[in-house]
Protein backbone atom coordinates (compact mmCIF):
# COMPACT_ATOMS: atom_id res chain seq x y z
CA UNK A 1 0.00 0.00 0.00
CA UNK A 2 1.93 2.71 -1.58
CA UNK A 3 2.58 5.31 1.33
CA UNK A 4 1.16 3.78 4.01
CA UNK A 5 3.67 1.90 6.51
CA UNK A 6 2.11 -1.31 7.53
CA UNK A 7 2.69 -3.36 10.66
CA UNK A 8 4.23 -6.68 11.33
CA UNK A 9 5.39 -9.30 13.98
CA UNK A 10 7.58 -11.79 13.64
CA UNK A 11 5.49 -14.43 15.30
CA UNK A 12 3.16 -15.26 12.81
CA UNK A 13 0.76 -17.26 15.51
CA UNK A 14 0.27 -13.84 16.92
CA UNK A 15 1.03 -11.79 13.50
CA UNK A 16 -1.70 -9.83 12.32
CA UNK A 17 -4.44 -10.61 9.76
CA UNK A 18 -5.10 -8.16 6.85
CA UNK A 19 -8.28 -6.21 7.83
CA UNK A 20 -11.30 -6.06 6.07
CA UNK A 21 -10.69 -2.50 4.77
CA UNK A 22 -7.22 -3.59 3.03
CA UNK A 23 -9.56 -6.10 0.91
CA UNK A 24 -13.00 -3.00 0.21
CA UNK A 25 -10.48 -1.26 -2.07
CA UNK A 26 -10.46 -1.77 -6.02
CA UNK A 27 -9.13 -5.11 -7.24
CA UNK A 28 -5.92 -3.41 -8.74
CA UNK A 29 -5.00 -2.11 -5.55
CA UNK A 30 -5.65 -5.14 -3.39
CA UNK A 31 -3.74 -6.90 -6.43
CA UNK A 32 -0.93 -5.01 -6.11
CA UNK A 33 -0.98 -4.22 -2.35
CA UNK A 34 -0.99 -8.32 -1.61
CA UNK A 35 2.54 -8.79 -2.44
CA UNK A 36 4.74 -9.74 0.17
CA UNK A 37 2.47 -10.81 2.43
CA UNK A 38 1.85 -14.10 3.74
CA UNK A 39 -1.20 -16.83 2.36
CA UNK A 40 -1.46 -19.43 5.47
CA UNK A 41 -3.39 -22.79 5.29
CA UNK A 42 -4.13 -24.51 8.23
CA UNK A 43 -6.19 -26.79 6.06
CA UNK A 44 -5.73 -30.85 6.93
CA UNK A 45 -3.38 -31.73 10.18
CA UNK A 46 -0.28 -29.04 9.64
CA UNK A 47 0.32 -24.97 8.94
CA UNK A 48 1.52 -24.18 5.89
CA UNK A 49 1.98 -21.26 4.00
CA UNK A 50 4.25 -18.75 1.04
CA UNK A 51 4.54 -15.23 0.43
CA UNK A 52 2.44 -14.12 -2.52
CA UNK A 53 5.11 -12.93 -5.18
CA UNK A 54 1.98 -13.06 -8.29
CA UNK A 55 -1.39 -11.60 -8.59
CA UNK A 56 -3.98 -11.34 -11.07
CA UNK A 57 -7.02 -8.21 -10.78
CA UNK A 58 -9.94 -9.34 -12.59
CA UNK A 59 -12.58 -6.16 -12.55
CA UNK A 60 -15.90 -7.23 -12.80
CA UNK A 61 -19.09 -6.47 -14.75
CA UNK A 62 -16.89 -4.77 -17.70
CA UNK A 63 -13.82 -7.45 -18.07
CA UNK A 64 -14.50 -9.98 -20.14
CA UNK A 65 -11.83 -12.39 -18.30
CA UNK A 66 -13.93 -12.20 -15.64
CA UNK A 67 -16.29 -15.21 -13.92
CA UNK A 68 -18.74 -11.88 -13.58
CA UNK A 69 -18.47 -10.53 -16.87
CA UNK A 70 -21.81 -8.63 -18.21
CA UNK A 71 -23.29 -9.25 -14.47
CA UNK A 72 -23.27 -12.74 -14.93
CA UNK A 73 -24.25 -14.78 -11.44
CA UNK A 74 -23.82 -18.25 -11.31
CA UNK A 75 -23.81 -20.90 -8.50
CA UNK A 76 -19.94 -20.66 -9.07
CA UNK A 77 -18.99 -17.13 -8.42
CA UNK A 78 -21.79 -16.74 -6.43
CA UNK A 79 -18.82 -15.57 -3.75
CA UNK A 80 -17.10 -12.71 -5.95
CA UNK A 81 -20.75 -10.87 -5.70
CA UNK A 82 -20.47 -10.82 -1.75
CA UNK A 83 -17.88 -8.32 0.74
CA UNK A 84 -13.91 -7.77 0.47
CA UNK A 85 -11.87 -10.38 2.58
CA UNK A 86 -13.55 -14.04 1.39
CA UNK A 87 -12.10 -16.80 -0.64
CA UNK A 88 -13.30 -17.28 -3.99
CA UNK A 89 -11.95 -20.85 -5.08
CA UNK A 90 -13.27 -22.45 -8.04
CA UNK A 91 -12.00 -25.63 -10.39
CA UNK A 92 -11.07 -25.57 -13.47
CA UNK A 93 -10.56 -28.00 -16.64
CA UNK A 94 -12.11 -30.97 -14.13
CA UNK A 95 -8.76 -31.34 -12.12
CA UNK A 96 -7.74 -27.73 -10.97
CA UNK A 97 -8.31 -25.59 -8.16
CA UNK A 98 -8.07 -21.71 -8.22
CA UNK A 99 -7.61 -19.40 -5.46
CA UNK A 100 -8.78 -15.90 -5.10
CA UNK A 101 -9.43 -13.18 -2.94
CA UNK A 102 -12.99 -11.05 -3.20
CA UNK A 103 -12.54 -7.36 -3.22
CA UNK A 104 -14.42 -4.22 -3.18
CA UNK A 105 -17.83 -4.62 -1.56
CA UNK A 106 -20.84 -6.14 -1.71
CA UNK A 107 -22.76 -5.99 -5.02
CA UNK A 108 -19.08 -5.07 -6.96
CA UNK A 109 -18.02 -8.75 -8.22
CA UNK A 110 -14.53 -8.17 -8.28
CA UNK A 111 -11.56 -10.65 -7.33
CA UNK A 112 -7.37 -11.16 -7.54
CA UNK A 113 -6.34 -14.49 -8.50
CA UNK A 114 -3.57 -15.73 -6.22
CA UNK A 115 -1.01 -16.84 -9.11
CA UNK A 116 2.30 -18.15 -6.92
CA UNK A 117 3.72 -18.22 -3.72
CA UNK A 118 7.28 -18.32 -2.43
CA UNK A 119 7.56 -21.14 0.40
CA UNK A 120 7.89 -19.70 3.98
CA UNK A 121 11.58 -20.44 5.33
CA UNK A 122 9.72 -20.42 8.93
CA UNK A 123 6.72 -20.00 10.45
CA UNK A 124 7.62 -15.94 10.50
CA UNK A 125 8.01 -16.72 6.40
CA UNK A 126 11.66 -15.31 6.96
CA UNK A 127 15.21 -16.77 5.87
CA UNK A 128 16.54 -17.96 2.46
CA UNK A 129 16.34 -21.51 3.49
CA UNK A 130 12.73 -23.28 3.87
CA UNK A 131 12.40 -25.24 6.94
CA UNK A 132 11.90 -28.95 7.06
CA UNK A 133 8.39 -28.68 8.52
CA UNK A 134 6.75 -26.65 5.91
CA UNK A 135 8.91 -28.49 2.79
CA UNK A 136 8.24 -31.67 3.70
CA UNK A 137 4.05 -31.45 3.75
CA UNK A 138 4.49 -29.04 0.77
CA UNK A 139 6.45 -31.55 -1.15
CA UNK A 140 3.86 -34.57 0.12
CA UNK A 141 1.35 -32.74 -1.66
CA UNK A 142 3.45 -31.94 -4.90
CA UNK A 143 4.71 -35.02 -5.54
CA UNK A 144 5.57 -33.83 -9.36
CA UNK A 145 7.47 -30.75 -7.57
CA UNK A 146 11.16 -32.08 -8.38
CA UNK A 147 12.36 -28.43 -7.06
CA UNK A 148 11.72 -25.79 -3.78
CA UNK A 149 10.80 -23.24 -6.82
CA UNK A 150 8.26 -25.71 -8.63
CA UNK A 151 5.99 -25.93 -5.57
CA UNK A 152 3.51 -23.53 -5.54
CA UNK A 153 4.45 -21.85 -9.00
CA UNK A 154 1.25 -21.26 -10.35
CA UNK A 155 -2.20 -21.07 -9.56
CA UNK A 156 -3.23 -25.03 -9.21
CA UNK A 157 0.37 -25.97 -7.90
CA UNK A 158 -0.12 -23.32 -4.55
CA UNK A 159 -3.73 -24.71 -4.06
CA UNK A 160 -2.64 -28.63 -4.15
CA UNK A 161 0.54 -27.37 -2.05
CA UNK A 162 -1.89 -25.71 0.74
CA UNK A 163 -4.92 -28.36 0.11
CA UNK A 164 -7.33 -25.66 -0.80
CA UNK A 165 -10.27 -26.72 -2.38
CA UNK A 166 -13.81 -25.56 -3.28
CA UNK A 167 -14.76 -26.82 0.05
CA UNK A 168 -12.97 -23.27 1.22
CA UNK A 169 -14.96 -21.43 -1.34
CA UNK A 170 -16.74 -18.31 1.02
CA UNK A 171 -13.81 -18.76 3.44
CA UNK A 172 -13.74 -15.79 5.59
CA UNK A 173 -9.89 -14.55 6.12
CA UNK A 174 -10.22 -11.99 8.49
CA UNK A 175 -12.16 -14.27 10.95
CA UNK A 176 -12.00 -17.92 9.70
CA UNK A 177 -9.57 -20.17 11.00
CA UNK A 178 -8.80 -22.33 7.22
CA UNK A 179 -6.77 -19.77 5.19
CA UNK A 180 -6.18 -16.30 6.12
CA UNK A 181 -3.69 -13.78 4.46
CA UNK A 182 -1.24 -12.08 7.47
CA UNK A 183 0.88 -9.34 6.96
CA UNK A 184 4.82 -9.86 6.28
CA UNK A 185 6.49 -6.78 5.72
CA UNK A 186 5.99 -3.41 7.13
CA UNK A 187 6.43 -1.33 4.93
CA UNK A 188 4.95 -0.84 1.24
CA UNK A 189 7.26 -2.54 -1.58
CA UNK A 190 9.65 0.10 -4.09
CA UNK A 191 7.29 0.31 -6.85
CA UNK A 192 10.56 -0.67 -8.96
CA UNK A 193 10.29 -3.93 -7.34
CA UNK A 194 6.61 -4.74 -9.02
CA UNK A 195 5.76 -5.80 -12.81
CA UNK A 196 3.16 -4.98 -14.41
CA UNK A 197 1.68 -7.21 -17.33
CA UNK A 198 -0.96 -9.25 -19.24
CA UNK A 199 -3.26 -11.39 -17.59
CA UNK A 200 -2.15 -15.39 -18.99
CA UNK A 201 -4.26 -17.95 -20.32
CA UNK A 202 -7.24 -15.50 -20.95
CA UNK A 203 -6.98 -15.61 -24.72
CA UNK A 204 -11.03 -15.58 -24.44
CA UNK A 205 -10.98 -12.13 -23.08
CA UNK A 206 -10.37 -10.85 -26.35
CA UNK A 207 -8.82 -7.58 -25.87
CA UNK A 208 -9.43 -7.42 -22.22
CA UNK A 209 -6.29 -10.28 -22.24
CA UNK A 210 -3.86 -7.19 -22.76
CA UNK A 211 -4.83 -5.60 -20.06
CA UNK A 212 -1.29 -5.05 -17.55
CA UNK A 213 -3.58 -6.65 -14.58
CA UNK A 214 -0.94 -9.34 -13.88
CA UNK A 215 1.82 -8.29 -11.00
CA UNK A 216 4.49 -10.20 -9.99
CA UNK A 217 7.80 -9.74 -7.80
CA UNK A 218 10.39 -8.40 -10.06
CA UNK A 219 13.20 -11.36 -10.71
CA UNK A 220 11.35 -13.78 -7.86
CA UNK A 221 12.19 -17.44 -8.88
CA UNK A 222 8.78 -18.92 -7.81
CA UNK A 223 6.72 -16.83 -10.37
CA UNK A 224 4.42 -18.77 -12.64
Amino acid sequence: MPGKPETSNPDARSSPRLSRSFYRRNPVAVARGLLGHRLVSQIGDARTSGLIVETEAYLGIPDKGAHTYGGRRTPRSETMWGDGGYAYVYFVYGMHHCFNVVAGRAGNPVAVLIRALEPCASEAGSGSEPSNQNLDVLFARREKAKRFTDLCSGPSKLCQALNITRDQDGEDLIEGDLLFIERARSHSLPQGSIVAGPRIGIAYAEEWQHEPLRFFLEGNPHVS
